[in-house]
């Protein structure tokens, strides 16, 4: 199994281009069970997330190409021959739930594995299921898997989520689009992520007005067509590589960034002491001090800080001056990376949803082991940091979502490698 060295004491200087996003990529993907014609992806992602759902797509009749050095998905689904999601793919990765509505809204029904994924928390499929029954189907759980019909298609209908969920307003929005009528999707997800899905349908032919707000309005079409679409820029990504800088010292220039991708998070950051430069080009950081200031994060759903996020802003602020306070409000578990931290010298301390992290002059380095994707990075951030090495292992996590990490760290004076298990 690879793992990720660090020596760390390096500034960073330099630029670093952002990818297009895992979260929005991962469904669109799927959209393309939505017609017979071609859609095409652009600006993609070269992750193993991305390979997991171009095998379950697959798995259902789907052709799918990686083009271009994987930057370009051609997706064709002009005769499916399957309609069941099998567990030995869904469980590696949760957006694989995302096939639901899709297969649901062309052919009527669906077999789908309770999925996996991070193990950061109970993200129950509760609300999926909700929105499907809304629009008509019926769903039955048997044996781990969701058992969907809907023999006479799906119809519009009015869905109000009680709480938001970026996953179920994919699906819902997905669905919805080819049932007879109108649905209004109310307490909608308003993730740039969302946005984009929305673009690409209404792209393939859909009608959809609202998207980014908290009320989604489409209007039911007969059919799809194919489209050509890129995906949007990656916001966690794009926050991972602007922390950098600032939990080293030096200045890096996030290439393709912007600030209204991550609003929330650069007001935050510039709280901490850190400046936010807009260039032509995109986004670049720099610690303005010695040590960042104490900050105090709420995760809270788009526009908010985000989740996905969080962890990286531990490390940040494990060195800074003062006493900070994380309160994770989207996952009940997802301080994992906390011990791993503190195995690094942090003075970190966990009571339920909230974290306490007291900073100090210097992490030092240890050998840690990932706990999930984001948990992940937040160790090579930490050990960029960091007196002496820092080993971090089960880097499979890290794979999932940022592609040649190493790569695009060690072009800024990072001092990083990974070692490859043989």
């Amino acid at each position: 199994m690879d793992s990720i060295l660090v020596r760390g004491g390096a500034e960073l200087h330099g630029r670093i281009p952002i990818a297009g996003a895992k979260n929005a990529c991962l469904a669109l993907m799927p959209a393309t069970l939505l017609t017979e014609e071609p859609l095409t992806l652009t600006n993609a992602p070269r992750l193993s997330d991305i390979s997991t759902m171009s095998l379950l797509l697959e798995s259902l009749g789907a052709d799918v190409q990686a083009l271009e050095e994987g930057r370009r998905l051609a997706l064709a689904s002009h005769g499916l021959s399957s309609h069941r999601a099998e567990y030995e793919i869904v469980r590696r990765m949760r957006a694989s739930i995302l096939v639901l509505g899709p297969l649901l809204a062309r052919e009527g029904h669906a077999i789908v594995s309770l999925p996996g994924g991070c193990a950061i928390g109970a993200r129950p499929v509760d609300l999926h299921q909700m929105a499907m029954e809304a629009l008509g189907a019926e769903l039955e759980l048997r044996d781990g898997y969701l058992h969907a019909r809907a023999p006479r298609g799906l119809r519009g209908a009015e869905i109000e989520f009680p709480i938001v969920s970026v996953g179920a307003t994919e699906n819902a929005l997905m669905a919805a689009t080819l049932a007879r009528g109108t649905t209004v999707i109310r307490n909608a997800a308003r993730e740039p992520e969302i946005v984009d899905l929305a673009q690409c349908l209404r792209r393939m032919g859909a009608q959809i007005a609202g998207e980014g707000s908290e009320t989604i309005t489409v209007e039911g079409v007969d059919r799809l067509s194919g489209a050509t679409h890129p995906v949007v820029v990656d916001r966690i990504e794009l926050g991972t590589y602007m922390i950098a800088p600032a939990i080293t010292g030096g200045r890096v220039e996030c290439v393709g960034g912007s600030r209204a991708l991550l609003a929330s998070f650069c007001d935050k950051l510039e709280a901490a002491g850190i400046t936010v430069e807009e260039t032509p080009e995109g986004l670049a950081t720099r610690r303005s001090g010695e040590r960042v200031r104490a900050v105090h994060v709420v995760t809270e759903p788009y526009p908010g800080f985000p989740t996905d996020l969080q962890a990286q802003m531990m490390a940040l602020l494990a060195t800074a001056d003062g006493v900070s306070i994380l309160e994770e409000r989207i996952f009940e578990n997802r301080f994992m990376h906390a011990p791993e931290l503190a195995r690094m010298g942090a003075d970190i301390e966990v009571h339920g949803g909230t974290a306490t992290v007291r900073g100090v002059s210097r992490l030092r380095g240890a050998p840690v082991m990932a706990t999930d994707l984001r948990a992940s990075v937040s160790l090579v951030l930490a050990g960029l940091a960091a007196e002496g090495e820092t080993r971090v292992a089960r880097v499979y996590h890290l794979d999932r979502g940022y592609e040649t990490v190493e790569e695009k760290l060690r072009a800024c004076g990072a001092r990083i490698e990974r070692v490859r298990q043989t």
